[in-house]
């Protein structure tokens, strides 16, 4: 009996032994399950996912403007050769010269002085010259001018008969064909940003002669052609012409001649 009763301890004793790590585990569990879980806040780099653009934007081509193609500028001078005449106005007997208390027309100082009262006209020839196809070029210097006066260029001149250019101390040009003391207008009266204002002022004038058309140009620049049959040659000249109730004075120099070789262009006939 005794035996048996120590046989029941030792019996308990190892039971009691085996179930000690069961229960030791199964409490761990228990309080890993009854725990509170503690939250750590977790950053999340988000992913960047590429947006699909359906219509990319392209350049747009910019559209040059079309230009027109301009045809070229025709030349108004054509057929200039060499300078055949060169006058510095050092030699008074080259010009028609006179004082009176009207008018006078002197040579001082490299210049051609044209001077007028109140309404008189007066006007130059070079002596010795005839011409017919060239271009002419002079300077004028209104010294005293005003309004409606006028100077300029005569071509194809004689003592009675010429092409006279005019510019007005106004700012118009026109050109005339005088005849025996009458005269034609070919040219109407045009204003011109190259004519000087008054006095003092200067202008390059020059005219460009080829058979029967003559054409004005002011510092190089063309105002405008007229065609005329009467006058196929002659000298050249200088005028002033005081239209108003003052005197006018105006003073000539660097006269030029080049020749000019050209035929103008027949005209196609009509049928």
């Amino acid at each position: 009996m005794k035996r048996c009763h120590q046989t029941y301890m030792i019996f308990l004793r190892s039971l009691v032994l085996a179930l000690v790590p069961i229960l030791t585990s199964s409490c761990a569990v228990l309080d890993a399950l009854n725990a509170t879980p503690t939250l750590s806040a977790v950053t999340e780099t988000p992913t960047l996912t590429p947006t699909i653009v359906w219509f990319p934007p392209s350049v747009t081509p910019t559209l040059g403007a079309l230009s027109t193609p301009k045809p070229p500028t025709p030349e108004m001078r054509p057929g200039l050769g060499p300078t055949t005449l060169t006058d510095d106005f050092s030699d008074p007997t080259l010009w028609n010269t006179a004082k009176s208390d009207q008018a006078s027309a002197d040579i001082d100082d490299n210049r051609l002085i044209l001077s007028a009262e109140s309404k008189v006209y007066i006007f130059s020839l070079r002596r010795d010259l005839s011409a017919s196809d060239y271009y002419a070029e002079i300077t004028a210097r209104p010294n005293l001018c005003r309004g409606a006066d006028s100077y300029g260029l005569l071509v194809r001149a004689n003592a009675v008969a010429y092409y006279r250019f005019s510019l007005t101390c106004n700012g118009n040009v026109f050109a005339e064909r005088i005849s025996v003391g009458t005269r034609e207008l070919l040219q109407t009266p045009l204003p011109s940003g190259d004519v000087p204002r008054g006095a003092p002022g200067e202008v390059r004038i020059g005219v460009w002669a080829a058979g029967p058309e003559l054409r004005l140009f002011l510092n190089g620049r063309f105002q405008f052609s007229i065609s005329n049959r009467n006058y196929p040659s002659g000298t050249i000249g200088v005028f002033l012409n005081s239209a108003g109730e003052t005197p006018a004075v105006v003073s000539f120099s660097r006269l030029t001649l080049q020749e000019v070789d050209y035929k103008l262009p027949t005209a196609t006939p009509k049928p």
